[in-house]
């Protein structure tokens, strides 16, 4: 637009209808001065105007920024946050009974379009002390490269097996309380940091899904006991460091062959290094030796009307240690395994659970047969009350023998 040309069309138009009004009020010379000062004003305000106003290309421009930064406002981007909490009672031999606030772990997903989504949990508890704990146990972007593969990247709970990565919920699982050998101080990994591939894909009439991973794998601790170091445990709980530079690759493959039933087989191998003391001076480490590590399992689960029976097996070796490192020691091998078989009565909110498990740890303080029972009630399916006793069968006066009682209420959302 040329803004002289719309300059001089005004003050046209201005001094014609004041000429045009002359015969009529015949304005003097002051008056007539004055109104071309005020012209002369609304001109140059004009001109700011015009020098200000954005172009059709500069309209669209901006439109499409906008449009861009509200892209999580629109339809493609799903925003949604679930989880889980429970609350219960325990009551041991050797103990009082106490109530509890077991966890609330809120779960969180943001997924733009079939593309890519965060999800991450946190999970809170309180300790005996009274004082809030507060873990991330997960958090993962996850690449959706097409209808059978996943790239998953972050913390993720480990695959090795199925408790860990599907039914260590409260809600989901259907007793009070996590096999032995499947908790945080167990045979099974808990979480790694790295990169997984993921996903499922048909073979003919036969469904499979698959996980294969690579972590900066796990850290183990010694302990200093009758004037030599052995090895205490392996702690395999997502560590955002590497601080051995040894990295862990595993997976898990998952066999479906017909509808109800699972058929899977999990691996994982790598090197770990003692990293810390058991109450005691980790400082004093030196010329720790990277020692082999592997793990592997088989895991079933078989649905088969209201009757549901699973199972796992677990195994962690560690190698030993030969060199000249301060903790340098033997190997040690943890094992785990449990069945479990539940029953809900039809037409009924009822349910029936029985477990058996066996964990067989280096310390035998650690090792614990264990015999659990338990009745259940769904108020929804997603809301559950449990009732359990704990048969235990370990070293006489060690934690690991001591029969309990079990309440608990849990919510899934």
């Amino acid at each position: 637009m040329n803004i002289n040309r719309v300059a001089k069309t005004i003050v046209f138009a201005v001094v014609a209808s004041s000429f045009s009004t002359a015969a009529l009020a015949e304005p003097s010379v002051e008056e007539l001065a004055e109104r071309l000062e005020r012209m002369q004003q609304e001109m140059d305000q004009l001109k700011q105007q015009l020098k200000n106003s954005a172009t059709k290309e500069e309209v669209q421009v901006i439109k499409k920024d906008v449009a861009t930064a509200g892209e999580w406002l629109q339809p493609d981007t799903l925003i949604h946050m679930a989880g889980y909490a429970d609350v219960g009672y325990t009551d041991s031999e050797s103990e009082d009974g106490s109530f509890n606030v077991g966890t609330f772990a809120p779960i969180f997903h943001f997924q733009y379009r079939d593309l890519v989504m965060l999800e991450s949990e946190l999970e809170f508890e309180v300790g005996d002390d009274g004082e809030t704990e507060t873990n991330l146990e997960y958090l993962t972007i996850d690449w959706f490269i097409n209808d059978y593969m996943v790239l998953v990247g972050g913390k993720f709970l480990s695959p090795i097996g199925q408790f860990r990565q599907n039914l260590h919920p409260s809600w989901i699982n259907k007793l009070p309380s996590a096999p032995p050998g499947f908790g945080h101080d167990g045979a099974a990994p808990v979480s790694d940091v790295g990169f997984q591939l993921r996903g499922g894909f048909p073979i003919g009439a036969i469904r499979t899904n698959y996980a294969v991973y690579i972590s900066n794998g796990p850290e183990l601790i010694a302990e200093f006991e009758d004037g030599e170091f052995e090895l205490d445990g392996v702690e395999a709980e997502g560590f955002g460091s590497d601080g051995d530079g040894e990295k862990v690759v595993g997976g898990r493959l998952g066999i479906i062959p017909f509808s109800g039933f699972e058929l899977g087989l999990s691996a994982a191998s790598g090197k770990a290094t003692v990293t810390s003391i058991e109450d005691g001076d980790s400082s004093v480490l030196s010329d720790e030796g990277a020692r082999d590590y592997d793990v592997i399992g088989a895991d079933f689960s078989w649905q088969y009307k209201a009757f549901n029976l699973r199972g796992e097996y677990v195994e962690t070796e560690v190698g030993a240690d030969t060199g000249s490192g301060t903790a340098a020691s033997e190997g040690a091998t943890w094992e785990t395994w449990y069945t479990q078989g539940a029953y809900r009565f039809n037409q009924s909110k009822w349910e029936l659970v029985a477990r058996y498990t066996d964990f067989d740890s280096p310390h035998n303080s650690q090792d614990q047969q264990q015999w659990a029972i338990g009745t259940n009630y769904l108020f929804t399916n997603n809301f559950i009350g449990k009732l359990s006793y704990e048969f235990n069968d370990g070293q006489a006066g060690s934690d690991a023998d001591q029969d309990r009682f079990l309440f608990q209420m849990a919510y899934g959302f």
